[in-house]
């Protein structure tokens, strides 16, 4: 008899709050951490001992334990009576959106117009960015080192696009976009455009005293907030789906998972972690990115303060599975032949199954035979995406994770249109879905 599902349309409900709540990967990890401290997690620090002996939240014990760095957590639940050799159920995903990111020297202007010099983050649909009412997120690094989240929430750039009678052919052959010289937004008027007039402006926003910063990792966000869409309100409209989605369905499972195993309904088999990295957008290599050492580091370590040995590590990373966990193409109505001909996944039909047999996912059929299981128990129905064979693949953190650690990893999500936009589109209940069927794979 298959599982009743923990989480319904009040899941999608959240999923909005927390979208709206996190226009940078600094807010995304901070909101997690949060929601994470509400179902008995606490913090650990990298740069203490993990042992017995580590105050508060000892990573040798059971309960639930989490590491930030940067834009990304790692978050694991150790059950009571964990063997050091106990494998990990992991859900990996990632907090970083494709947009325009601030320059270090931000001041730009000319013609009386005071702007703001932006690089192109990631892979956007740059004309998505367009006459759009934009936000400026992210953090700020203090003299003495510390940081802190600063988000202007409000109406304060633009990026206005040129009027058609600038551009009569526009409309015919297409829109050309030069990423350095069509893309800075404006925020003000200005015959004097100084140096330092941005980050003055943060200062005084944060009621930082002048000078006080001295670092920032800056991004403009779209301020309108997500919203229900269509005659039954059966979709979702919102900013960085791709892949604050997967990261807030599996914060939502490990919560559930572990509420549920404190509380002595069900102890897992496996110790469950979340495991959400920056910058897959650009290729996963930094240190808080799938592909650096943090996942593998906080693993090791975890087995490690349990009394395990280098064995013990093995044993355990034999039998651990990955879920990633990204977001895929629905079938679009107006671009159908761009599909594979017999996959066309749609929006409600239940998160995805992603494959390719060049590795561009780490799905295989063992790996598809995990996650099925999983959606019986759950109850919950999934659907199978792979590309036109015309058409270049994309990829995810699945390959990088199943190679850098030799885990067997899955490549799971939900369909959604316009990947990559400033405003991208899902359906209303696949994001409980996906939640649902990832508490069944983490409970085993």
């Amino acid at each position: 008899m298959s599982a009743p599902h923990r989480f319904d349309r009040g899941h999608t409900d959240d999923l909005m709050s927390f979208l709206a709540a996190s226009p940078s990967p600094y807010h995304a990890v901070a909101n997690t951490a949060e929601r994470l401290e509400k179902a008995g997690f606490r913090q650990v620090a990298e740069t203490d001992a993990w042992d017995a002996e580590t105050s508060a939240a000892s990573t040798a014990g059971s309960g639930g334990k989490y590491v930030l760095r940067g834009g990304a957590i790692v978050a694991w639940y150790v059950p009571e009576g964990a063997e050091p050799h106990t494998p990990f159920r992991i859900i990996g995903a990632h907090t970083d959106s494709p947009n325009l990111r601030v320059k270090p020297v931000p001041d730009l202007g000319g013609h009386g117009w005071r702007q703001v010099a932006v690089e192109i983050y990631g892979g956007p649909l740059l004309n998505s960015w367009l006459d759009r009412d934009l936000g400026l997120a992210g953090r700020l690094t203090l003299r003495d080192g510390t940081s802190r989240l600063v988000n202007i929430d409000r109406p304060l750039m633009r990026v206005p696009q040129l009027a058609i009678h600038l551009d009569r052919a526009v409309n015919t052959d297409g829109l050309k976009l030069d990423k350095q010289r069509h893309l800075q937004p404006i925020w003000g008027m200005s015959d004097d455009v100084r140096e330092g007039d941005l980050i003055s402006f943060l200062e005084q926003e944060s009621g930082l005293a002048p000078g006080e910063v001295t670092g920032w990792d800056l991004m403009v966000h779209s301020i309108e907030p997500p919203v229900y869409l269509g005659r039954d309100r059966e979709l979702v409209a919102g900013p960085r789906m791709d892949n604050l989605l997967s990261v807030h369905a599996a914060t939502a499972a490990l919560a559930a998972v572990a509420t549920g195993a404190a509380a002595g309904d069900r102890t897992p088999p496996y110790i469950p972690v979340l495991a959400a990295f920056d910058h897959e957008e650009n290729g996963s290599q930094s240190d808080t990115g799938a592909d650096g050492p943090l996942l593998g580091s906080v693993l090791e370590r975890s087995v490690f303060a349990r009394g395990g040995s280098f064995e013990d590590r093995a044993r355990a990373f034999a039998g651990t599975v990955c879920l990633s966990s990204d977001t895929g193409h629905a079938v679009h109505p107006n671009y159908a032949e761009r599909h594979d001909p017999t996959h066309h996944p749609r929006v409600n039909g239940g998160p995805i199954l992603k494959v390719n047999v060049n590795n561009r996912y780490a799905t295989d059929g063992s790996g598809r035979a995990v996650w099925a299981a999983a959606c019986e128990r759950a109850g919950v129905p999934f659907q199978n995406f792979v590309s036109n064979n015309s058409m270049p693949c994309g990829t995810t953190i699945g390959p990088i994770t199943a190679a850098r650690h030799g885990i067997k990893t899955v490549d799971i999500g939900v369909a959604i249109l316009s990947m990559h936009s400033a405003r991208e589109l899902c359906g209303a209940d696949d994001p409980h879905l996906l939640a649902n069927a990832l508490v069944a794979f983490l409970e085993g």
